[in-house]
């Protein structure tokens, strides 16, 4: 058994994208490869996962108004590509 790496971030936090976030397949309404969140933009933490093979945080992360018809789109990233507001 291994130590769990703790979270930066919190549940319920703002934060910002610090990296573009393109389309992945996990969106199929949307282009694959289509931009999803440009740099800068703010969202909210909903949920904290955990990767257990690399023993990371993974959050999910709610950005507003980046999917068709403007709706909300959740998606996980890594610490790197957020920052706190």
């Amino acid at each position: 058994m291994f130590e769990l790496r703790e979270a930066k971030f919190q549940w319920g936090q703002r934060v910002t994208a610090q990296v573009e976030i393109f389309n992945d397949g996990s969106y199929p309404e949307v282009e694959a490869e289509a931009l999803l969140v440009g740099l800068g933009t703010e969202g909210e933490i909903v949920q904290i996962g955990h990767h257990e093979e690399a023993n990371i945080p993974v959050y999910m992360v709610e950005f507003s108004g980046h999917t068709p018809g403007n709706r909300p789109c959740v998606i996980g990233v890594l610490e790197e590509e957020i920052a706190p507001l």
